[in-house]
């Protein structure tokens, strides 16, 4: 298949910045120059600089022309959210807790010191996790609509590592990836630190024109998906949405990241995307939102081709997910306590839900009724990182939209996460935040 000449320009200017050649802050021939030097015309040579600015490679400045971007600057700018003082009210991190957390990991540690083989845990254990807890987790996730055998899952330390092992196991250096312009900052750290190409969409709501349109311009290897439960947008793919990504993925020989890390707040959501793309889809879950970080259980469901790669890197990184913290989980998969805790969250989430309502009231922003997420828009003239220093001197953590950006340009944007802070304190502490919001415009 022939490559269109300006997607060979593109390609072709883009691997000079990556490799270095082209060093941050040259300056780019103008578009006429552009033109001239490739056989192109002027308004091909235009959408070329297009492209490089929204791959995040090159900037423009009126008047002046089209300059290399500085990518290790880039690559490190606003991929962390901001760490949180210990003593601070923090609408950072979810970390969603219930009462009795804690008491029941005193009884699953009782009970693991009362088991038989002991010993069989502090041993070497398979790369793809053990049969009893691959059996586990595909029961687990037969009950959120996903009908997979266990030969297909594999458990790794967590989501993160689900989605690094798949990143690192199934693209290379360079594949354009498909993402939302927002999205989850942990799997923007991942594709740049792998040297993957962002390939951002409106993020507007879930466009799948745009995702179709990407692949007729590009060479598209992979599309990052949140179907159920975007973070930090709240929004939930149609059965019909899910089809149609199914179908574009089908249509371009796409490997589609389904990260179903918030799923399990959704009550009655459509089955998910790897049922309708069983063949061409990865599922990425785990076990730090639904029962606790310090668990670190995640999971990956996969076809069966892509099983070996998968399991290479995780037999390249961690070897295996330790089986301590395994046998627990998969004690309370079976048992019950998961799907407990996870109703419990749901619960939880939608309270804190009505809070924010509440206190928000007319102000603009996006969330969804069982969401521990607030994405809330603010006006041109306010500063986002002055609304963050503010609050902070308040004694309470917040993030700007930076992290969680896949495009140079930086959305006015807070984003609140509701999980963590003590349930009493909501109220007042979501008021202080919109105060300051809405006041910093007017400074």
């Amino acid at each position: 298949m022939r490559v269109p000449k300006y997607k060979a320009v593109v390609d072709s200017l883009a691997a000079e910045i990556r490799s270095g050649r082209l060093a941050a802050g040259h300056r780019l021939a103008t578009h006429r120059q552009l033109a001239v030097n490739e056989g192109i015309a002027i308004v091909t040579a235009s959408r070329v600089y297009a492209e490089l600015e929204a791959m995040g490679l090159v900037s423009s400045e009126q008047g002046r022309g089209t300059f290399v971007r500085d990518l290790a600057a880039t690559t490190a700018e606003g991929t962390d959210q901001r760490a949180v003082a210990a003593d601070a009210i923090d609408l950072n991190f979810n970390a969603p807790s219930v009462p009795g957390q804690a008491e029941l990991l005193r009884q699953a540690l009782r009970e693991l010191a009362g088991a038989g083989d002991l010993e069989s845990l502090l041993r070497y254990q398979p790369h793809l996790g053990r049969a009893q807890d691959r059996a586990a987790v595909a029961d687990h996730l037969a009950r959120r609509g996903l009908s997979v055998g266990p030969e297909r899952v594999l458990i790794t330390n967590g989501a993160q590592q689900g989605l690094a092992v798949t990143a690192m196991a199934l693209f290379q250096p360079g594949d354009v990836i498909a993402v939302d312009a927002v999205t989850y900052p942990g799997f923007l750290v991942l594709a740049r630190t792998l040297g993957l190409e962002l390939a951002p969409l409106p993020a507007s709501g879930p466009d799948l024109d745009a995702l179709d349109q990407l692949c007729r311009r590009r060479r598209v290897r992979g599309v990052y998906a949140m179907p159920t439960l975007h973070n930090p947008l709240g929004w939930v793919y149609d059965e019909f949405q899910r089809e149609r990504l199914a179908s574009i993925a089908t249509q371009y020989d796409l490997t589609i990241v389904e990260d179903a890390s918030y799923a399990y707040l959704v009550e009655d959501a459509p089955p998910p995307v790897a049922e309708f793309a069983p063949d061409r889809t990865v599922y990425v879950s785990g076990l730090s939102k639904s029962v606790a970080p310090g668990l670190r259980i995640g999971f990956v469901a996969a076809p069966s081709t892509m099983i070996p790669a998968l399991e290479r890197v995780i037999r390249a990184t961690t070897w295996h997910t330790p089986a301590i913290t395994a046998t627990i989980a998969t004690n309370w998969l079976n048992d019950g306590t998961v799907a407990r805790l996870e109703q419990q969250k749901r619960e939880d989430a939608r309270l804190r839900q009505s809070i924010a309502a509440e206190v928000l009231d007319s102000l603009p922003y996006l969330s969804h009724p069982s969401s521990y997420v607030i994405w809330l828009p603010l006006p041109q003239d306010a500063r986002p990182d002055r609304i963050t220093t503010t609050l902070a001197t308040k004694g309470i953590a917040t993030s700007t939209a930076a992290p969680f950006a896949a495009t140079p340009t930086i959305p006015q944007a807070l984003r609140l996460a509701l999980a963590s802070v003590p349930l009493p304190t909501l109220h007042p502490t979501l008021q202080t935040v919109r105060q300051e919001a809405t006041q910093d415009a007017l400074r």
